[in-house]
Formats: structure tokens, sequence, C-alpha cells
């Protein structure tokens, strides 16, 4: 394959946009899985990104911008299983399960009640490749807004994430943290709907982060990792799925199973290999 064959994916625009928003949505998303893989709020991303269906479907009813509907379902979603768990005696994962596993229901219900030209597969799976202007200035923002409060923020919020006890005894705003967390997941996801789609877009909420955590020993060293690895998968699954004819979303995912994957196994073997050296040792 020549050089021009494999520049040829950066000649289009359509393609240049699907790199653009990879690089953009890669920086909100990998910091923020990051922090809800210390928090062990991995089924929190994917409760909220099934969660914001319905709003955006009564967005399109009330003629209102699908971001604005996203966000407040999102927040809704968020609101609705902390209550429920903290006003019952079920867990917060099976109370996730319920509030997000009903309000997606009510969203396919909404949505084929009405005659629209919206696609729902753009919806659920992203439509990368046909992102436009306007999308990339509001995913840019969203990127902008929560990247920068997540890096001023890192320390207090790993805190929380490990210790709300002695967060709160430090005298931090532990309520201000926990909801503001929960804004920036609703926010990322609505950055991420161009992108990915509600349904994959969980996967760059979990994976990022979860990598990360395999390779490296220290929080500010994930929050490096995380964003090295998501922005570099998402833009290799978006070049390969131009030469294999692909979605780009689904590719991209694949791709980030298959870092996983390597991460885990080479943690398997160092883990290993020191086990080994230490049985050595004791000898």
């Amino acid at each position: 394959m020549d050089l021009e064959t494999l520049l040829l994916p950066f000649k289009f625009p359509f393609m240049q946009n699907a790199f653009l928003i990879c690089v953009i949505v890669s920086i909100p998303t990998a910091l923020l899985s990051s922090f809800l893989v210390i928090k062990g709020w991995a089924l929190m991303g994917d409760a909220v990104s099934h969660a914001v269906l319905p709003g955006i479907v009564l967005a399109y009813i009330f003629g209102i911008p699908l971001i604005v509907g996203a966000f407040a379902a999102g927040m809704v979603c968020a609101v609705l299983t902390g209550y429920l768990s903290g006003n019952s005696r079920v867990k917060q994962d099976t109370v996730m399960g319920v509030v997000f596993s009903g309000m997606f229901g009510v969203g396919i219900v909404l949505y084929v009640s009405i005659r629209t030209n919206a696609h729902l597969d753009h919806i659920l799976f992203g439509n990368m490749l046909g992102v436009e202007q306007h999308e990339l200035v509001t995913a840019g923002v969203i990127a902008l807004v929560v990247g920068g409060g997540l890096v001023l923020k890192w320390k207090d919020l790993l805190l929380h994430s490990f210790d709300p006890a002695q967060a709160q005894a430090s005298g931090l705003p532990v309520k201000l943290l926990h909801y503001g967390l929960l804004a920036a997941l609703s926010l990322t996801i609505v950055a991420t709907l161009s992108a990915a789609g509600l349904i994959l877009a969980v996967a760059l909420l979990i994976a990022p982060g979860a990598i990360a955590f395999l390779l490296v020993r220290t929080f500010k060293s994930m929050l490096y990792v995380s964003v090295l690895v998501c922005m570099v998968s998402m833009v290799a699954g978006t070049y390969a799925s131009f030469f294999l004819d692909s979605a780009p979303a689904p590719t991209i995912v694949l791709i980030l199973t298959a870092v996983f994957i390597a991460a885990f196994v080479r943690r398997q073997v160092l883990t290993r290999q020191a086990s080994l050296r230490r049985v050595d040792d004791a000898a």
C-alpha cells in the first residue's frame, strides 16, 4: 500500500470531521472514565447513557435543542438513582438497572409514537461520518468545560471517590462534588452522542480508565494514560473503518477491547513474575 493510499482518509472533509470529533471527545470521556473506575461508578455511565433517550425525544417534540433534553434526562436519572438508593434497602446497582431500563423503555415508546426523520440507529450507535460543524463546536465547548473542571478539581474528586467521609471531614463540599461529577457525566454523554451514540458511549466511559488502571500505579499517571489510550484508539478505529468499510464506533470499541485484553494479560504476567521472584528470594 503506497503513501497516497495511506493518507487517503485525511483528504475527505467528512473524515477530517470524524478525526476531529475523536480528538475532542476522547479528552472528557477518558478523564471521566478514570474517576468512574476508581469510584466504582461504571454502571452509572451505562445507566445515564441509556436514560438520555427520552430526553432527546421530548426535546424533539417540543422543538428545543436535543442536548438540553439529553442533559436534563441524564441528571434526572442520576438524581433519581441517588434518591432511591439512599432511601431504600435496594442496592445502588439494582436501582440503576431499574431506572435506566425504565427510562430507556419510555424513550423507545416515545420514539415510535412520533413521526420523525431522525434515524434511531444514529442516536443509538452514532453517526461519526456525518458530524456537522455545530456538533463539533458543542462537543468542543463541553470537552473544555468538563475536562477543565476535572483537571482543576482532580485531587478533591479523588479523595471524594476513595473516602467521602474523609472528604467531608476535610471540609470539602461533598454534595457539590457528587452532583458535579454527575453533571459532568451527563454533559460528556451529550458530547459523545454524535461520535458513539448512546449504547457505545459507555465503552468510552469505562474502557480507557480500566486500561490505564491496569498499566500504571498512580492516579495522576492514570489520567494521562487514559486520555492517550482513548485518543489513539478512537483515531485508529476511525482510520481503520475507512479501509474495512465498517462503522467507526464499533471499530473503536473493538480496538479498546483488544487493548484492555492486552493490558490485562500484561498485568497477569507481571504479577506472576513478581510472585516467582518472591518465592525464589524466600528460598
